[in-house]
């Protein structure tokens, strides 16, 4: 029987009770370790790039989420096992607790286009298993929300029986999605081991595209799953195609009028209201047992009618221009000393809103001669390397807010004084790869030293680098002077 978990009063519990477990595992001698593959778990997709900023996930997605047995509730009369809510996708590990940060856009999803489904894990470290578990999200679950056991349904949509068996990687555990899942959903994958009190608990998250016919002779054709914060003025529309090109006609489209319809659950809820009381042949909202699709404030189902001839949906943002967004240069030296050409320089900047920033500063020639990128939120200092001669300079600051919808730019010159590099340069080497050509003059920073590119054909070899195929780096790869000359 499965318990209800109460929301409240058990954490604290919980957090003693994993540093215990820790020490129980260590004390069984506990090994086992391994990760979902296909789909890919969040971490595994940390490890192969799909996934950034992953923390300590990347480099072992095999040893993610192993926390107690008993998901969703207790065993033996337990109040609660397995991940507490919030630290599911981590299973409550501080070096995995990247992983439990929690947005519509966050994560990389696997697209699946068939709901017979087979998953398959890769254990490092096998131990018996008791069972393979899959649960997965709630119709209109909230994916800008931490994850809990409130978000996925209460049983498994498909169970594996082990056996208490050593399982095979790669084996194949053959299972269906359920019809009325569409559009962004997580996959929580348990594997459940049998000669210790541990289970491994992996996220997937997912796109599920796979079309299907439901009751009443609708199919899921998409979802609306808001993430972005819009303002006064944006719009929203959702697109409707069919087998011949975009269908017009079963668009639908919705103006953001104030701040609380600009809320990611609000705005999403206002477009399944309007698409519902515009068409009749397609509904926007989670489909309950009896078939009803009613709008929620989070993730809606967008289902439509074979007549209506459409078969998907895409949303999209029309965001108007912040006007009050602002980046300037707030604060620099009035000169920067070179010492053989270079000089670290320090300089303020401000913003008013969260901004992905570059700052580049150009020579007198507009050659870039120092780069460095920030996420800007508020007043910070940058710092910046720079390799030049000197001169009067011009440094630009270029900031784009982080929803992308406003770009803002400021310009200041600069004076760089001391003692120069000698020797004028094309590119600090590897910068500007591309445009290399015979006769280019390039700095190599480990050195300070320039290097020239060698005539045709030669010069084929100035192109030919990568951090792991480095024979041809002036002056440090061990076949540089077939490309190279030293000036």
């Amino acid at each position: 029987m499965i318990r209800t978990v109460r929301k409240c009063g058990i954490f604290s519990a919980c957090t003693s009770s994993m540093i215990f477990f820790s020490a129980l595992l260590a004390s069984q001698g506990a090994q086992a370790h391994g990760y979902l593959e296909v789909p890919p778990s969040r971490a595994l997709a940390c490890q192969k790039g799909l996934n950034t900023n992953c923390g300590g996930a990347q480099y072992e997605p095999q040893s993610v989420g192993e926390t107690f047995k008993g998901f969703p509730a207790g065993v033996g009369g337990a109040p609660l096992q397995g991940p507490v809510d919030g630290k599911i996708a981590s299973g409550g590990a501080s070096l995995f607790s990247a992983l439990d940060a929690q947005s519509a856009s966050r994560w990389y999803q696997s697209e699946i286009k068939d709901r017979n489904i087979d998953f398959q894990w890769r254990y490092t470290a096998v131990h018996p298993a008791t069972k393979h578990e899959y649960f997965i999200t709630r119709n209109g679950w909230n994916p800008n929300a931490a994850l809990t056991r409130a978000s996925f349904e209460s049983t498994p949509f498909c169970t594996v029986d082990g056996g208490n068996q050593k399982p095979v990687s790669g084996a194949r555990h053959s299972c269906v999605l359920p019809d009325d899942k569409a559009g962004p959903h997580i996959v929580l994958a348990i594997w459940t081991v049998g000669d210790t009190d541990a289970a491994f608990y992996n996220v997937a998250d997912v796109n599920i595209l796979a079309e299907t016919a439901l009751p009443g002779g609708w199919s899921a054709v998409g979802s609306i799953a808001p993430a972005t914060r819009l303002l006064v003025g944006d719009k929203v529309k959702a697109r409707a195609f069919s087998a011949e090109g975009e269908s017009p006609a079963y668009s639908v489209e919705i103006s953001i009028d104030s701040a609380e319809d600009g809320a990611p659950e609000n705005w999403g809820f206002k477009l399944a209201e309007k698409i519902n009381a515009t068409h009749s042949l397609v509904r926007a909202g989670v489909r309950d047992e009896s078939g009803n699709v009613e709008p929620a404030k989070g993730t809606n189902s967008l289902y439509a009618q074979k007549d209506s001839g459409v078969t998907r949906f895409e949303v999209q943002l029309q965001m108007v221009e912040d006007a009050g967004a602002r980046l300037a240069v707030s604060s620099q030296q009035a000169e920067y000393v070179l010492d053989k050409g270079r000089v670290r320089m320090d300089f303020g900047a401000l913003s008013n809103r969260k901004m992905n920033v570059e700052a580049t500063l150009f020579d007198a020639s507009n050659k870039p001669v120092g780069v460095t990128t920030a996420l800007l939120d508020g007043s910070t200092m940058l710092a910046m390397d720079v390799r030049s001669n000197p001169g009067v300079h011009t440094l630009t600051l270029v900031g784009t807010t982080a929803d992308g919808r406003t770009t803002r730019q400021d310009t200041q010159s600069v004076n760089l004084t001391g003692e120069g590099l000698g020797i004028e340069h094309d590119f600090v080497f590897p910068q500007g790869i591309d445009q290399y050509t015979a006769g280019t003059k390039v700095l190599q920073a480990k050195t300070n030293e320039v290097f020239e590119c060698k005539p045709f054909p030669a010069s084929g070899y100035c192109k030919q680098y990568s951090p792991t195929a480095a024979g041809f780096e002036p002056g440090v790869g061990e076949h540089s002077h077939m490309a190279w000359d030293k000036l």
